[in-house]
């Protein structure tokens, strides 16, 4: 795969046209996915069929793939089971060796994988950067801490110095994993390191339309000497490979829609085993009547319009204090009216593509309807297929109510709306105000008064000055939703534990737990009686 520089993007700012020709030495998909790279990437794929993925930069096909079957689903979980006791058995110094090694080679060959995370997704480059980003850190901290995480425990037993108790963290076995399109690459092999690393093998459903950045992270960690059997992926129609995929699972991740998340979750309790969830959001940022309102719009434009709003914690609810509402939508809308929408694979463009169909349609609708029912448009607000066919200009809209569509439901795209408020605390119960509770936003001078204001938000993750960056980046701290945004959290000791069972050895030492010493069944109780009375005045826990 070409390893290039980037050149500069063919950019357009909102109201003009495109540069029409591609500039010299920009990368083409013909140039990135030849059709050495599609039989080098898919021979990862356990699949009897053909099907295939496009960009949306053009609707072009970007390559033909295999697809998988129901029996092609269960045969990679028999690979992955028969993989996975030999890497348990690996020590985790020698599985997090692998987590490190992987690190280098995805900061060493950034281009190729930012190439193909624009080609499948539309996104602008510093956008799929982010995604480079976010794995890199990942895999740093599970490389670095997974030892310590699934290191041994000793816990005082029942009867202290005479029970040695000691917790092991066992892995589950193969975990079965679907991964969507919106970030292929971090919320794939993102969420696969810590599993991999505490020896577990994994079965991943990527999406069709974003399975080659998958397939590429697969080739590289197996470069960096992950076993290729351990890691299988299989390609197909969701509804149809999915579940299959939860049928053969000890433990599902999942992140998508609400919707199909409850089906996962059903699917996964009827055989008894684990699921995690990252599912939708209706995310809300509170603009405080002493934020810097420059800052704050400056950085609303990087919360509601990265990857042209197709992201989970990106956010779709601005309340602003009426105080400074004026101010900050005037210096909002002129920032966002200055982005510029580019289909480049080169850095220079603030926002890309929406990735599909369906996705045009339900911001079209939902802009509409609103526009229709009485909202005004500030900003944007128009399809732009001079650029690309699925392009839509980053949108704010103001004076929306309910029962609009964009009110209430999640619209994943680049449009947001804007409230006034006039006292804290109602807005707090705005912003809690819906059946989500993934990422909230809130921006003060005041720092207390931002963390008392956070801990009142009933979300997954809270930012202070920021849309959500600082929290889903800090990997040490867990991320994931309340309510109906999820079930479970990614990152720190909570997403690498998640993917163990906790093991409970206890050997009792000198004495049993039973009568003893020619104690009958009544003396044996007062001693226990006595003991345990002893021991609560000796502050044992």
């Amino acid at each position: 795969m070409t390893d290039s520089t980037d050149s500069q993007a063919s950019a357009a700012p909102l109201g003009t046209n495109p540069v029409a020709a591609t500039p010299a030495g920009v990368r083409t998909a013909a140039d990135v996915v030849t059709p050495e790279v599609i039989a080098q990437l898919t021979r990862g794929v356990v699949g009897s069929g053909r099907t295939a993925n496009h960009t949306p930069f053009t609707g072009e096909k970007l390559a033909d793939l295999p697809e998988s079957t129901p029996e092609d689903v269960a045969t990679a979980f028999e690979r992955a089971r028969a993989a996975q006791p030999a890497w348990a058995a690996t020590p985790v110094r020698t599985r997090a060796a692998v987590l490190l090694r992987f690190h280098d080679l995805v900061l060493e060959r950034q281009a190729e994988v930012l190439d193909l995370i624009q080609l499948e997704t539309g996104k602008a480059r510093l956008h799929a950067h982010e995604e480079v980003q976010a794995v890199a850190v990942s895999a740093r901290h599970y490389g670095r801490r997974a030892a310590s995480y699934l290191k041994p425990k000793r816990h005082t037993g029942v009867v202290p110095t005479l029970t040695k108790v000691t917790e092991l963290r066992q892995p589950r076995g193969v975990i079965g994993q679907i991964a969507p399109w919106n970030y292929p690459f971090e919320l794939s092999v993102g969420d696969a390191l810590p599993a991999f690393v505490s020896g577990n093998a994994l079965v991943m459903k990527p999406d069709t339309e974003t399975a080659l950045t998958a397939l590429w992270a697969r080739d590289l960690l197996i470069e960096a000497g992950l076993p290729a059997e351990v890691f299988q992926v299989v390609l197909g129609d969701g509804p149809v490979v999915g579940p299959e995929v939860v049928k053969h699972a000890d433990y599902v991740s999942f992140t998508g829609s609400t919707r199909t998340g409850r089906e996962v979750a059903q699917g996964a309790a009827a055989r008894l085993v684990g699921v995690s969830l990252e599912l939708g959001g209706k995310n809300a940022m509170l603009v405080l009547k002493d934020a810097d309102v420059e800052k704050a719009a400056a950085g609303a434009v990087r919360a509601c319009f990265s990857s042209a709003g197709q992201l989970c914690i990106s956010i779709e609810r601005l309340y602003v204090h009426e105080s400074v509402a004026d101010d900050f939508v005037e210096r909002f809308a002129a920032r966002t009216k200055a982005m510029r929408l580019g289909n480049s694979l080169a850095y220079g463009a603030d926002m890309g593509s929406l990735v599909g169909e369906r996705q045009l349609e339900t911001v079209t609708q939902h802009v509409a309807e609103a526009v229709e029912k009485g909202a005004t448009l500030v900003a944007g607000g128009v399809a732009r297929p001079d650029i690309g066919p699925l392009f839509y200009e980053p949108t704010i809209l103001d004076g929306v109510e309910a029962p609009m569509a964009v009110c209430t439901q999640e619209t994943f795209g680049p449009v947001v709306s804007i409230y006034r408020f006039s006292d804290e605390d109602e807005v707090i119960a705005l912003a809690n105000a819906t059946p989500y509770g993934l990422n909230s936003s809130v921006w003060t001078k005041d720092s207390k008064r931002g963390h008392q204001v956070a801990a009142r938000l009933r979300t997954g993750t809270v930012n202070i000055n920021e849309g959500y960056a600082p929290a889903y980046g800090s990997v040490q701290s867990p991320m994931g939703g309340m309510k109906d945004s999820g079930l479970g959290r990614r990152h720190g000791s909570e997403g690498i534990l998640k993917y163990t069972e906790a093991q409970t050895v206890a050997q009792q030492r000198l004495i049993p737990l039973a009568p003893s010493f020619g104690m009958d069944d009544e003396k044996y109780a007062a001693f226990m009686s006595r003991s345990l009375k002893a021991m609560k005045a000796f502050r044992l826990r």
